[in-house]
Protein backbone atom coordinates (compact mmCIF):
# COMPACT_ATOMS: atom_id res chain seq x y z
CA UNK A 1 0.00 0.00 0.00
CA UNK A 2 2.81 2.43 0.89
CA UNK A 3 4.53 1.77 -2.42
CA UNK A 4 1.29 2.41 -4.30
CA UNK A 5 0.70 5.65 -2.40
CA UNK A 6 4.26 6.81 -3.08
CA UNK A 7 3.96 6.19 -6.80
CA UNK A 8 0.64 8.00 -6.98
CA UNK A 9 2.08 11.02 -5.20
CA UNK A 10 4.09 11.77 -8.33
CA UNK A 11 3.03 12.94 -11.78
CA UNK A 12 2.37 9.40 -12.92
CA UNK A 13 2.99 8.89 -16.65
CA UNK A 14 3.07 12.68 -17.07
CA UNK A 15 5.40 12.47 -20.04
CA UNK A 16 2.94 10.36 -22.02
CA UNK A 17 -0.24 12.23 -21.12
CA UNK A 18 -1.58 14.81 -23.55
CA UNK A 19 -2.55 18.03 -21.74
CA UNK A 20 -3.62 19.82 -24.93
CA UNK A 21 -7.04 21.24 -25.67
CA UNK A 22 -9.12 19.28 -28.17
CA UNK A 23 -12.25 20.63 -29.83
CA UNK A 24 -15.62 19.09 -28.99
CA UNK A 25 -17.67 17.29 -31.61
CA UNK A 26 -19.25 19.44 -34.30
CA UNK A 27 -23.01 19.26 -33.68
CA UNK A 28 -26.11 21.40 -34.10
CA UNK A 29 -25.38 22.79 -30.63
CA UNK A 30 -22.23 24.65 -31.68
CA UNK A 31 -23.18 25.35 -35.31
CA UNK A 32 -24.41 28.95 -35.38
CA UNK A 33 -26.24 28.55 -38.68
CA UNK A 34 -28.29 25.65 -37.31
CA UNK A 35 -28.79 27.47 -34.02
CA UNK A 36 -30.29 30.47 -35.80
CA UNK A 37 -32.46 28.53 -38.23
CA UNK A 38 -33.80 25.90 -35.81
CA UNK A 39 -36.50 24.76 -35.58
CA UNK A 40 -37.32 23.32 -32.18
CA UNK A 41 -34.89 22.21 -29.55
CA UNK A 42 -33.23 18.93 -30.52
CA UNK A 43 -35.99 16.84 -28.93
CA UNK A 44 -34.85 17.86 -25.45
CA UNK A 45 -37.19 18.72 -22.59
CA UNK A 46 -37.68 22.10 -20.95
CA UNK A 47 -41.16 21.72 -19.56
CA UNK A 48 -41.21 18.78 -17.14
CA UNK A 49 -39.03 17.02 -14.58
CA UNK A 50 -40.33 13.65 -15.73
CA UNK A 51 -39.64 11.80 -18.99
CA UNK A 52 -40.96 8.39 -20.05
CA UNK A 53 -38.82 5.52 -18.80
CA UNK A 54 -37.81 4.54 -22.32
CA UNK A 55 -36.54 8.08 -22.98
CA UNK A 56 -34.53 8.45 -19.76
CA UNK A 57 -31.10 9.76 -20.59
CA UNK A 58 -32.17 12.52 -22.96
CA UNK A 59 -31.21 16.05 -22.01
CA UNK A 60 -33.82 17.44 -19.62
CA UNK A 61 -33.07 20.96 -18.42
CA UNK A 62 -35.57 20.71 -15.56
CA UNK A 63 -34.18 17.46 -14.13
CA UNK A 64 -31.11 15.99 -15.78
CA UNK A 65 -30.63 12.23 -15.96
CA UNK A 66 -28.36 10.83 -13.27
CA UNK A 67 -27.16 7.54 -11.82
CA UNK A 68 -30.03 5.17 -11.05
CA UNK A 69 -30.49 1.40 -10.94
CA UNK A 70 -32.52 1.06 -14.13
CA UNK A 71 -29.71 2.25 -16.40
CA UNK A 72 -26.61 1.69 -14.26
CA UNK A 73 -24.03 -0.62 -15.80
CA UNK A 74 -22.33 -2.73 -13.13
CA UNK A 75 -18.67 -3.38 -14.03
CA UNK A 76 -17.38 -6.90 -14.36
CA UNK A 77 -16.72 -8.75 -11.11
CA UNK A 78 -12.94 -8.29 -11.32
CA UNK A 79 -13.40 -4.62 -10.38
CA UNK A 80 -14.21 -3.73 -6.78
CA UNK A 81 -15.59 -0.27 -6.00
CA UNK A 82 -13.40 1.58 -3.50
CA UNK A 83 -14.37 5.25 -3.43
CA UNK A 84 -17.02 7.54 -4.97
CA UNK A 85 -17.15 11.32 -5.32
CA UNK A 86 -20.26 12.99 -6.71
CA UNK A 87 -20.71 16.59 -7.77
CA UNK A 88 -24.09 17.76 -8.93
CA UNK A 89 -25.87 21.00 -9.68
CA UNK A 90 -28.74 21.99 -7.41
CA UNK A 91 -32.26 21.15 -8.60
CA UNK A 92 -34.87 23.44 -10.09
CA UNK A 93 -35.55 26.79 -8.49
CA UNK A 94 -37.23 30.13 -8.91
CA UNK A 95 -35.63 32.77 -11.09
CA UNK A 96 -32.76 34.80 -9.70
CA UNK A 97 -33.96 38.31 -8.91
CA UNK A 98 -31.36 39.73 -11.29
CA UNK A 99 -32.89 37.69 -14.12
CA UNK A 100 -36.45 38.90 -13.55
CA UNK A 101 -38.04 41.42 -15.89
CA UNK A 102 -38.57 44.97 -14.56
CA UNK A 103 -42.27 44.21 -14.06
CA UNK A 104 -43.43 40.61 -14.16
CA UNK A 105 -46.83 39.67 -15.49
CA UNK A 106 -47.81 37.40 -12.55
CA UNK A 107 -46.62 36.60 -9.01
CA UNK A 108 -44.70 33.48 -8.01
CA UNK A 109 -45.77 31.97 -4.69
CA UNK A 110 -44.02 29.27 -2.65
CA UNK A 111 -46.58 28.53 0.05
CA UNK A 112 -46.18 24.80 -0.58
CA UNK A 113 -42.81 24.60 1.20
CA UNK A 114 -40.86 25.87 4.19
CA UNK A 115 -37.35 27.29 4.20
CA UNK A 116 -35.94 26.62 7.66
CA UNK A 117 -33.50 29.20 8.99
CA UNK A 118 -32.34 28.92 12.59
CA UNK A 119 -29.32 28.25 14.75
CA UNK A 120 -28.85 26.55 18.07
CA UNK A 121 -25.95 25.70 20.40
CA UNK A 122 -24.62 22.16 20.22
CA UNK A 123 -25.09 21.95 23.98
CA UNK A 124 -27.72 23.71 26.03
CA UNK A 125 -31.07 25.18 25.08
CA UNK A 126 -32.66 24.20 21.79
CA UNK A 127 -34.14 26.44 19.15
CA UNK A 128 -37.69 26.29 17.87
CA UNK A 129 -37.61 25.35 14.18
CA UNK A 130 -38.61 28.46 12.27
CA UNK A 131 -39.11 29.09 8.57
CA UNK A 132 -39.28 32.12 6.34
CA UNK A 133 -42.70 33.20 5.14
CA UNK A 134 -42.59 35.52 2.17
CA UNK A 135 -44.38 38.77 2.89
CA UNK A 136 -45.12 42.07 1.20
CA UNK A 137 -46.21 44.85 3.55
CA UNK A 138 -49.37 46.59 2.31
CA UNK A 139 -48.08 49.90 3.69
CA UNK A 140 -44.60 49.71 2.15
CA UNK A 141 -44.62 52.12 -0.81
CA UNK A 142 -41.39 50.65 -2.22
CA UNK A 143 -42.34 47.73 -4.45
CA UNK A 144 -39.51 45.45 -5.60
CA UNK A 145 -39.02 45.03 -9.32
CA UNK A 146 -39.35 41.62 -10.91
CA UNK A 147 -41.45 38.77 -9.54
CA UNK A 148 -43.72 39.42 -6.60
CA UNK A 149 -45.10 36.68 -4.37
CA UNK A 150 -44.05 34.64 -1.36
CA UNK A 151 -40.93 33.03 -2.86
CA UNK A 152 -37.34 34.01 -2.41
CA UNK A 153 -35.53 34.70 -5.66
CA UNK A 154 -33.82 32.31 -5.81
CA UNK A 155 -35.00 29.33 -3.79
CA UNK A 156 -35.37 25.67 -4.60
CA UNK A 157 -39.07 25.12 -5.25
CA UNK A 158 -41.15 22.35 -3.69
CA UNK A 159 -40.92 20.45 -6.97
CA UNK A 160 -37.15 20.97 -6.98
CA UNK A 161 -36.96 19.63 -3.44
CA UNK A 162 -38.84 16.51 -4.51
CA UNK A 163 -36.43 16.06 -7.42
CA UNK A 164 -33.57 16.40 -4.93
CA UNK A 165 -35.04 13.71 -2.67
CA UNK A 166 -35.48 11.36 -5.63
CA UNK A 167 -31.90 12.04 -6.69
CA UNK A 168 -30.76 10.86 -3.27
CA UNK A 169 -33.00 7.79 -3.47
CA UNK A 170 -31.57 6.87 -6.87
CA UNK A 171 -27.97 7.21 -5.71
CA UNK A 172 -28.66 5.09 -2.64
CA UNK A 173 -30.44 2.55 -4.82
CA UNK A 174 -27.25 2.06 -6.81
CA UNK A 175 -24.45 2.46 -4.27
CA UNK A 176 -26.22 0.74 -1.36
CA UNK A 177 -28.94 -1.54 -2.66
CA UNK A 178 -27.33 -2.65 -5.93
CA UNK A 179 -23.62 -2.56 -5.06
CA UNK A 180 -23.66 -2.87 -1.27
CA UNK A 181 -21.10 -0.09 -1.07
CA UNK A 182 -22.68 2.63 1.08
CA UNK A 183 -23.35 2.15 4.80
CA UNK A 184 -26.94 1.82 5.96
CA UNK A 185 -26.94 5.28 7.52
CA UNK A 186 -25.18 8.61 7.28
CA UNK A 187 -21.91 8.09 9.13
CA UNK A 188 -18.32 9.26 9.21
CA UNK A 189 -17.77 7.28 6.02
CA UNK A 190 -19.86 9.78 4.02
CA UNK A 191 -19.42 13.52 3.63
CA UNK A 192 -21.55 16.28 2.13
CA UNK A 193 -20.41 19.69 0.97
CA UNK A 194 -22.28 22.80 -0.21
CA UNK A 195 -21.51 26.35 -1.31
CA UNK A 196 -22.27 29.63 0.44
CA UNK A 197 -25.43 29.92 -1.66
CA UNK A 198 -28.26 28.59 0.52
CA UNK A 199 -29.99 26.85 -2.38
CA UNK A 200 -27.31 24.14 -2.30
CA UNK A 201 -28.08 23.47 1.38
CA UNK A 202 -31.79 23.31 0.57
CA UNK A 203 -31.00 20.55 -1.92
CA UNK A 204 -28.50 18.71 0.30
CA UNK A 205 -31.01 18.18 3.10
CA UNK A 206 -33.43 16.48 0.73
CA UNK A 207 -30.70 14.40 -0.93
CA UNK A 208 -29.50 13.11 2.45
CA UNK A 209 -33.01 12.17 3.54
CA UNK A 210 -33.61 10.49 0.18
CA UNK A 211 -30.44 8.46 0.67
CA UNK A 212 -30.49 7.60 4.36
CA UNK A 213 -34.08 8.28 5.49
CA UNK A 214 -32.83 10.32 8.44
CA UNK A 215 -33.80 13.57 10.08
CA UNK A 216 -30.78 13.52 12.40
CA UNK A 217 -28.31 16.36 12.17
CA UNK A 218 -25.81 15.91 9.34
CA UNK A 219 -22.98 18.43 8.90
CA UNK A 220 -22.57 20.20 5.57
CA UNK A 221 -19.03 21.29 4.81
CA UNK A 222 -18.82 24.86 3.50
CA UNK A 223 -15.82 27.05 2.74
CA UNK A 224 -15.50 30.76 3.46
CA UNK A 225 -17.20 33.26 1.21
CA UNK A 226 -14.83 34.53 -1.44
CA UNK A 227 -12.50 31.52 -1.09
CA UNK A 228 -14.79 28.61 -1.92
CA UNK A 229 -13.36 26.18 -4.47
CA UNK A 230 -16.67 24.39 -5.06
CA UNK A 231 -18.69 27.27 -6.51
CA UNK A 232 -15.91 28.62 -7.18
CA UNK A 233 -15.41 32.11 -5.72
CA UNK A 234 -11.68 32.36 -5.09
CA UNK A 235 -9.91 35.15 -6.97
CA UNK A 236 -8.01 34.18 -10.13
CA UNK A 237 -7.18 37.09 -12.42
CA UNK A 238 -5.80 34.90 -15.19
CA UNK A 239 -9.01 32.88 -15.37
CA UNK A 240 -11.22 35.98 -15.21
CA UNK A 241 -9.26 37.62 -18.01
CA UNK A 242 -9.36 34.47 -20.14
CA UNK A 243 -13.14 34.14 -19.78
CA UNK A 244 -13.56 37.85 -20.56
CA UNK A 245 -11.46 37.49 -23.68
CA UNK A 246 -13.48 34.45 -24.77
CA UNK A 247 -16.70 36.47 -24.43
CA UNK A 248 -15.49 39.34 -26.58
CA UNK A 249 -14.26 39.85 -30.11
CA UNK A 250 -15.92 38.98 -33.39
CA UNK A 251 -16.22 35.23 -32.73
CA UNK A 252 -18.39 35.95 -29.70
CA UNK A 253 -20.33 38.97 -30.93
CA UNK A 254 -21.29 37.18 -34.16
CA UNK A 255 -24.11 35.29 -32.48
CA UNK A 256 -25.32 38.39 -30.62
CA UNK A 257 -25.47 40.30 -33.91
CA UNK A 258 -27.28 37.41 -35.60
CA UNK A 259 -29.87 37.49 -32.80
CA UNK A 260 -30.57 41.24 -33.03
CA UNK A 261 -34.17 40.77 -34.16
CA UNK A 262 -34.78 38.21 -31.38
CA UNK A 263 -33.42 40.65 -28.82
CA UNK A 264 -35.75 43.34 -30.16
CA UNK A 265 -38.73 41.02 -29.75
CA UNK A 266 -37.73 39.94 -26.25
CA UNK A 267 -37.04 43.49 -25.09
CA UNK A 268 -40.36 44.70 -26.45
CA UNK A 269 -42.31 42.05 -24.57
CA UNK A 270 -40.31 42.01 -21.33
CA UNK A 271 -39.80 45.71 -20.77
CA UNK A 272 -36.04 45.18 -20.48
CA UNK A 273 -34.14 48.19 -21.79
CA UNK A 274 -32.08 47.54 -24.93
CA UNK A 275 -29.22 49.27 -23.11
CA UNK A 276 -29.30 46.86 -20.14
CA UNK A 277 -25.91 45.19 -20.55
CA UNK A 278 -26.77 42.33 -18.19
CA UNK A 279 -29.43 41.03 -20.56
CA UNK A 280 -27.50 41.71 -23.75
CA UNK A 281 -23.95 40.52 -23.14
CA UNK A 282 -25.26 36.96 -23.40
CA UNK A 283 -28.57 35.10 -23.34
CA UNK A 284 -28.05 33.95 -19.75
CA UNK A 285 -30.72 36.20 -18.19
CA UNK A 286 -33.45 35.58 -20.74
CA UNK A 287 -32.66 31.85 -20.72
CA UNK A 288 -32.97 31.59 -16.94
CA UNK A 289 -36.18 33.62 -16.81
CA UNK A 290 -38.02 31.60 -19.46
CA UNK A 291 -36.72 28.15 -18.53
CA UNK A 292 -37.56 28.56 -14.82
CA UNK A 293 -41.16 29.34 -15.75
CA UNK A 294 -41.47 26.39 -18.09
CA UNK A 295 -39.94 23.91 -15.65
CA UNK A 296 -42.74 24.87 -13.24
CA UNK A 297 -45.51 24.78 -15.86
CA UNK A 298 -45.96 28.54 -15.70
CA UNK A 299 -47.01 30.44 -18.82
CA UNK A 300 -44.48 32.26 -20.93
CA UNK A 301 -44.74 36.02 -20.34
CA UNK A 302 -46.88 38.48 -22.26
CA UNK A 303 -46.32 42.13 -22.98
CA UNK A 304 -47.83 44.42 -20.36
CA UNK A 305 -49.96 47.30 -21.61
CA UNK A 306 -50.95 49.75 -18.86
CA UNK A 307 -50.03 47.08 -16.33
CA UNK A 308 -52.29 44.44 -17.90
CA UNK A 309 -51.26 41.36 -19.87
CA UNK A 310 -51.81 41.77 -23.60
CA UNK A 311 -52.25 39.02 -26.15
CA UNK A 312 -48.72 39.62 -27.48
CA UNK A 313 -46.72 36.91 -25.78
CA UNK A 314 -43.44 35.06 -26.02
CA UNK A 315 -44.29 31.77 -27.71
CA UNK A 316 -42.50 28.44 -27.71
CA UNK A 317 -40.62 29.16 -30.93
CA UNK A 318 -39.11 32.28 -29.36
CA UNK A 319 -38.25 30.41 -26.16
CA UNK A 320 -36.64 27.58 -28.15
CA UNK A 321 -34.45 30.07 -29.99
CA UNK A 322 -33.30 31.52 -26.66
CA UNK A 323 -32.51 27.99 -25.42
CA UNK A 324 -30.55 27.12 -28.56
CA UNK A 325 -28.50 30.31 -28.22
CA UNK A 326 -27.85 29.64 -24.54
CA UNK A 327 -26.58 26.16 -25.33
CA UNK A 328 -24.40 27.60 -28.10
CA UNK A 329 -22.89 30.06 -25.63
CA UNK A 330 -22.02 27.43 -23.04
CA UNK A 331 -20.38 25.22 -25.64
CA UNK A 332 -18.44 28.20 -26.96
CA UNK A 333 -17.30 29.48 -23.54
CA UNK A 334 -16.34 26.16 -21.99
CA UNK A 335 -15.30 23.96 -24.91
CA UNK A 336 -15.17 25.51 -28.40
CA UNK A 337 -12.68 28.25 -27.63
CA UNK A 338 -9.13 26.86 -27.19
CA UNK A 339 -8.60 29.16 -24.20
CA UNK A 340 -11.42 27.43 -22.30
CA UNK A 341 -9.21 24.67 -20.88
CA UNK A 342 -6.78 27.08 -19.21
CA UNK A 343 -9.61 29.33 -18.04
CA UNK A 344 -11.43 26.42 -16.39
CA UNK A 345 -8.34 24.67 -15.04
CA UNK A 346 -7.27 27.79 -13.17
CA UNK A 347 -10.72 28.72 -11.85
CA UNK A 348 -11.62 25.14 -10.87
CA UNK A 349 -8.16 23.73 -10.28
CA UNK A 350 -8.40 23.88 -6.50
CA UNK A 351 -11.45 21.60 -6.48
CA UNK A 352 -9.66 19.24 -8.88
CA UNK A 353 -6.72 19.18 -6.47
CA UNK A 354 -9.09 18.34 -3.64
CA UNK A 355 -10.57 15.47 -5.65
CA UNK A 356 -7.16 13.96 -6.39
CA UNK A 357 -6.12 14.43 -2.75
CA UNK A 358 -9.26 12.60 -1.60
CA UNK A 359 -8.39 9.69 -3.87
CA UNK A 360 -4.78 9.56 -2.73
CA UNK A 361 -5.77 9.84 0.93
CA UNK A 362 -8.18 6.95 0.54
CA UNK A 363 -5.54 4.75 -1.09
CA UNK A 364 -2.88 5.48 1.51
CA UNK A 365 -5.39 4.96 4.33
CA UNK A 366 -5.23 8.42 5.93
CA UNK A 367 -8.98 9.00 5.61
CA UNK A 368 -11.92 6.63 6.02
CA UNK A 369 -14.45 8.53 3.90
CA UNK A 370 -15.64 6.34 1.01
CA UNK A 371 -18.32 8.66 -0.41
CA UNK A 372 -18.26 12.43 -0.89
CA UNK A 373 -21.14 14.43 -2.29
CA UNK A 374 -20.86 18.04 -3.48
CA UNK A 375 -23.92 20.18 -4.28
CA UNK A 376 -22.86 22.99 -6.56
CA UNK A 377 -23.88 25.16 -9.53
CA UNK A 378 -23.92 25.22 -13.32
CA UNK A 379 -20.64 27.17 -13.33
CA UNK A 380 -19.08 24.41 -11.22
CA UNK A 381 -20.17 21.61 -13.54
CA UNK A 382 -19.33 23.61 -16.67
CA UNK A 383 -15.75 24.16 -15.56
CA UNK A 384 -15.36 20.52 -14.57
CA UNK A 385 -16.74 19.33 -17.93
CA UNK A 386 -14.41 21.79 -19.63
CA UNK A 387 -11.40 20.32 -17.81
CA UNK A 388 -12.55 16.80 -18.70
CA UNK A 389 -13.01 18.04 -22.30
CA UNK A 390 -16.50 16.61 -22.71
CA UNK A 391 -17.03 15.64 -26.35
CA UNK A 392 -20.47 17.29 -26.65
CA UNK A 393 -20.76 20.28 -24.34
CA UNK A 394 -24.15 21.43 -23.07
CA UNK A 395 -25.38 23.85 -20.43
CA UNK A 396 -25.59 21.61 -17.32
CA UNK A 397 -29.27 21.53 -16.44
CA UNK A 398 -30.91 21.22 -13.04
CA UNK A 399 -29.53 18.25 -11.11
CA UNK A 400 -26.67 17.64 -13.58
CA UNK A 401 -24.25 15.13 -12.12
CA UNK A 402 -20.68 13.94 -12.60
CA UNK A 403 -19.58 10.85 -10.65
CA UNK A 404 -16.00 9.70 -10.13
CA UNK A 405 -15.77 6.00 -9.24
CA UNK A 406 -12.47 4.51 -8.05
CA UNK A 407 -12.08 0.77 -8.62
CA UNK A 408 -9.40 -1.75 -7.75
CA UNK A 409 -8.89 -4.66 -10.08
CA UNK A 410 -8.56 -8.17 -8.74
CA UNK A 411 -5.66 -9.54 -10.77
CA UNK A 412 -6.40 -13.10 -9.69
CA UNK A 413 -9.46 -13.20 -11.94
CA UNK A 414 -9.36 -13.51 -15.69
CA UNK A 415 -9.47 -10.13 -17.48
CA UNK A 416 -12.85 -9.35 -19.02
CA UNK A 417 -12.85 -5.57 -18.81
CA UNK A 418 -13.13 -2.96 -21.51
CA UNK A 419 -10.15 -1.03 -20.15
CA UNK A 420 -7.77 -0.17 -23.00
CA UNK A 421 -4.60 -0.06 -20.88
CA UNK A 422 -3.42 -1.52 -17.60
CA UNK A 423 -2.75 0.28 -14.33
CA UNK A 424 0.51 -0.32 -12.49
CA UNK A 425 -1.21 0.41 -9.21
CA UNK A 426 -4.23 -1.77 -9.97
CA UNK A 427 -6.59 1.20 -9.56
CA UNK A 428 -8.94 2.52 -12.25
CA UNK A 429 -11.29 5.45 -12.63
CA UNK A 430 -14.71 5.47 -14.24
CA UNK A 431 -16.43 8.83 -14.78
CA UNK A 432 -20.19 9.05 -15.28
CA UNK A 433 -22.05 12.00 -16.79
CA UNK A 434 -25.85 11.89 -17.01
CA UNK A 435 -25.60 8.39 -15.54
CA UNK A 436 -23.49 7.06 -18.42
CA UNK A 437 -19.77 6.83 -19.10
CA UNK A 438 -18.34 10.22 -20.02
CA UNK A 439 -16.44 10.55 -23.29
CA UNK A 440 -13.62 13.07 -23.49
CA UNK A 441 -12.26 14.60 -26.69
CA UNK A 442 -8.77 14.36 -25.18
CA UNK A 443 -7.15 11.13 -26.45
CA UNK A 444 -5.40 10.45 -23.14
CA UNK A 445 -8.80 10.22 -21.43
CA UNK A 446 -11.14 9.08 -24.22
CA UNK A 447 -14.07 7.00 -23.04
CA UNK A 448 -13.58 7.24 -19.29
CA UNK A 449 -14.47 3.64 -18.54
CA UNK A 450 -11.79 2.10 -16.31
CA UNK A 451 -9.02 4.50 -17.20
CA UNK A 452 -5.82 3.70 -15.27
CA UNK A 453 -5.66 5.90 -12.19
CA UNK A 454 -2.13 6.98 -13.10
CA UNK A 455 -3.46 8.46 -16.34
CA UNK A 456 -6.24 10.43 -14.66
CA UNK A 457 -3.98 11.71 -11.89
CA UNK A 458 -1.28 12.55 -14.39
CA UNK A 459 -3.74 14.56 -16.47
CA UNK A 460 -5.13 16.49 -13.51
CA UNK A 461 -1.69 16.97 -11.94
CA UNK A 462 -0.31 18.22 -15.22
CA UNK A 463 -3.00 20.91 -15.40
CA UNK A 464 -3.25 22.01 -11.75
CA UNK A 465 -0.37 20.35 -9.89
CA UNK A 466 -0.47 17.70 -7.17
CA UNK A 467 -3.07 18.92 -4.69
CA UNK A 468 -3.60 22.03 -6.92
CA UNK A 469 -0.02 23.17 -6.18
CA UNK A 470 0.21 25.05 -9.50
CA UNK A 471 -3.06 26.95 -9.30
CA UNK A 472 -2.01 29.92 -7.19
CA UNK A 473 1.01 30.56 -9.39
CA UNK A 474 -1.05 30.22 -12.55
CA UNK A 475 -3.71 32.55 -11.17
CA UNK A 476 -1.25 35.31 -10.28
CA UNK A 477 0.72 34.90 -13.51
CA UNK A 478 3.98 33.68 -11.98
CA UNK A 479 3.49 30.28 -13.70
CA UNK A 480 2.50 30.19 -17.40
CA UNK A 481 -0.93 28.67 -18.04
Amino acid sequence: MAAVAASLAQHSNAATIDLSWYAPNATSINNLTQVMTGPGFYGWSYTNSQVPADEYGIYNWCNMPHVRKTEYKVPSSEYKLQYVEVIHRHHKRTVYAANSFPVESYPWNCDDEELLYYGQPKFGNKSTPVHWQGYQSPTNPFIPSGFLGTCQFPQITAAGLEDSWQHGQDLYGVYHDLLGFLPDGASEKVSFRVTQNVITSEVAGMVINGMFNTQNDVPLLVEAKGYDSLEPTYSCNISSNLFKSIQSGTNWTAHLAAAASLYSTLDGMSGVSPTDARFHESFDHYYDNLSARQCHCKPLPCKLVNGVNSTTCIDQNIADEVYRLGQYEYSYIYRDDPRSLAASATSYGVWIGELTTHIRDFINGTRDVIYRHNVAHDGSLSRLLSILQLDVMVWPGMGSEVVFELYKKDTSTSPTSTATSSSASGYYIRVLWKGQVLRSSNPSLGLMDMVPLETVLGYFDGLVGVGSSLVLGKCDGSIPV
